[in-house]
């Protein structure tokens, strides 16, 4: 089959691999659309990831498509069953799944290689996060049900309480305007957050706009932490999503919450990177910092079924859709800031 494997740093060939056959307890899936993500353009620009892949290794971790094999102990799947499967599954038997921190799981089953033909499932991830695509719903829409996952886990992490009738909205500042944190925006004004954007995309922030956000502004021409204290009353926000993995933009967040904020610093930053935290704001606004990763399977239903409701028009994230052999051209225009998501469709 042809599949794309990273090499290094920037380093994405497509080469002719071995098809993969099932071992027991595992399936096939004939990948009819797998989805480009931010965490892959990472990835490909820093040549590895501190947790999911090691180069040389097949790439990519969102897709959609139909069972063509089955291993031996599988049941309840036939062929051609349509089906997303997450890109991991927890051991279920650590320390920390023992306390259903399952995003914390020290022996994570990791799942790469959606940009290719065929994609083997693991056992774990069978048993765990492989569901079906319900009929109504498109192969491209289901693929996106691993980082939405992502960000349903930050947004219960983060402290979020949907609107009361007998209090304020949460005011939620939302810093970065790829997939993820727009994704983050429709979530929250979707259950009654008043959301404040900051990006550097006037395209996306128009997007933005369709989610939710009750504010755009881009960085470019703006202050981030004045701005942010300027709409809340001079306060700061309830909570701070940090969607750009940049280490200064981190530094940035902390600056943007009101006393008693949680910041979530979710855009992962470079390997071995550092920030500064000034501790009198730490300390005496009793600022929570929380670092969040990945999601669970709990997420991953959540997510599916948020997507096959229709609400919310994600589909407008996938702004690309090319062949497998265009995979090196999309990754440039994902760094160049053309593409959002973009749909690769390996068997076109």
């Amino acid at each position: 089959m042809l599949a794309a494997v990273l090499h290094g740093q920037t380093d994405l060939r497509l080469e002719t691999v071995p098809d993969p056959t099932p071992e027991p307890g595992e399936v096939v899936i004939q990948v009819d659309v797998a989805t480009t993500c931010g965490t892959d353009l990472k990835v490909w620009r820093r040549g590895g990831h501190a947790k999911m892949l090691k180069p040389p290794t097949l790439f990519g971790h969102e897709a959609a498509g139909q069972i063509v094999a089955i291993g031996s102990g599988v049941q309840g799947w036939s062929l051609g069953n349509r089906v997303v499967a997450n890109n991991s599954a927890p051991c279920g038997h650590c320390f920390f799944c023992q306390r259903q921190e399952y995003s914390l799981c020290t022996d994570l089953t990791f799942n790469n290689g959606t940009f290719a033909q065929y994609l083997r499932i693991p056992a774990a991830i069978v048993e765990q996060n492989l569901l079906p695509i319900p009929e109504h719903l498109s192969m491209a829409d289901a693929s996106l049900t691993e980082p939405l996952a992502c960000v349903l886990h930050g947004i219960a992490r983060s402290g979020f309480k949907p609107e009361q009738k007998d209090g304020p909205a949460q005011r939620v500042v939302v810093i970065g305007d790829g997939a993820i944190g727009l994704m983050f925006v429709g979530v929250l004004a979707h259950r009654g957050a008043e959301v404040i954007l900051f990006g550097g995309s006037e395209q996306r922030l128009q997007l933005g706009r369709k989610l939710g956000a009750v504010h755009t502004y881009n960085h470019h021409h703006t202050d981030i932490s004045a701005t942010t204290l300027e709409l809340t009353d001079n306060q700061g926000a309830d909570i701070v999503i940090e969607a750009t993995g940049v280490p200064s933009v981190w530094e940035t967040a902390i600056t943007c919450g009101r006393p008693g904020a949680t910041i979530n610093l979710f855009g992962g930053c470079p390997r071995d990177t550092s920030i500064t935290v000034n501790t009198d704001l730490l300390h005496y606004s009793e600022l929570t910092l929380k670092g969040v990763f990945h999601n669970t399977p709990t997420f991953v239903r959540e997510s599916l079924a948020l997507l096959a409701s229709q609400e919310l028009p994600f589909e407008e994230l996938l702004n690309d859709t090319q062949p497998l052999n265009h995979l090196g051209q999309v990754f440039a225009d994902m760094r160049d800031r053309k593409t959002i998501k973009a749909v690769i469709l390996p068997h076109t």
